[in-house]
């Protein structure tokens, strides 16, 4: 869990991607980014997809860096020699927009120097859902993000193998190709090949529901998630959504999975609340009961 200091620059350098990843609107907004020398929006979907590559790679360098890191976040340095730095780091290796967003993450103050790592993550996350949006793509991205979270959860050796923190990451992605190859988005290839052969990834299934409940998010929805022993049908689900849209207040979005071991009846979770309405469940608590 971040501190408040790195909670607050992730704030400011996701404000400086949105500007940098939005078209400029008006005549007087194009003749400000001349005049200040911004660097070229990244707008279009490939555009976006090689920025998030760019973002991603930055991320992997850091991790692999203690002092480059240690250098970039350096709380007794200035912001400006900090920003220089990055600069004559990445200059001739990125794009202007990259090489901008690299200055405004060094010249933030982070609690850590390991969030500057998680602040490039999150960067590059957030550009390739932005190229999802740009295809036209982003629920497509958050149901193949949410399916292959379900195989991952039903695979416990593929789990075992993509959450091995261990494990070189040329296998990881090898493997990941194999599975993903032609199958899915370039967005969600892009988003589980360099978040799941991460150093720090931990559970592989959790590190993609949070990529899906991300591109839930970008869409203004929450996300409820439902097992149920049998398939809804887009009436049920309707019903559901509509439901629990009043309980909470807010667009809901579904990701639903079927699971006949629930025998009937729904287990819905938003968030860390779990909503079990299901007979294996009123089963379990009549034995609890009798047995008592």
């Amino acid at each position: 869990m971040m501190e408040a200091s790195s909670r607050a620059a992730l704030v400011a350098v996701r404000e400086r991607l949105d500007r940098l990843t939005r078209p400029a609107s008006g005549v007087l907004e194009k003749a400000k980014d001349r005049l200040t020398g911004q660097p070229e929006r990244a707008v279009s979907g490939p555009e976006l997809l090689a920025l998030a590559d760019e973002l991603f790679s930055v991320a992997r360098l850091l991790d692999g860096q203690l002092s480059l890191r240690r250098a970039l976040s350096d709380p007794a340095g200035k912001p400006d020699d900090r920003a220089a730095l990055a600069h004559r780091l990445f200059d001739a290796r990125l794009s202007p927009a990259a090489v901008d967003l690299a200055e405004t993450v060094a010249r933030q103050r982070w609690s850590h120097p390991i969030d500057i790592v998680d602040g490039f993550v999150t960067l590059a996350t957030e550009a390739s859902l932005d190229a999802a949006d740009a295809r036209g793509e982003l629920e497509n991205v958050e149901d193949e993000l949410f399916r292959f979270g379900r195989i991952i959860g039903g695979d416990q050796e593929l789990g075992r193998i993509l959450g091995n923190r261990k494990a070189p990451a040329e296998g990881k992605t090898a493997l990941l190709d194999r599975l993903l190859s032609g199958r899915v988005s370039p967005v969600t290839e892009q988003l589980m090949r360099n978040v799941l052969t991460g150093a720090h990834v931990g559970s592989a299934e959790t590190a993609v529901e949070r990529l899906s409940e991300a591109a839930s998010r970008r869409r203004g929805q929450s996300v409820a998630r439902v097992t149920s022993a049998v398939a809804l049908t887009p009436e049920q689900e309707q019903r559901l959504t509509d439901v629990l849209g009043r309980i909470y207040g807010r667009t809901m979005g579904l990701q639903v999975t079927v699971d006949p071991s629930v025998l009937g009846g729904l287990i819905v979770q938003v968030g860390d609340e779990v909503i079990d309405g299901s007979i294996a469940h009123r089963l379990e608590a009549a034995g609890r009961r009798l047995a008592g």
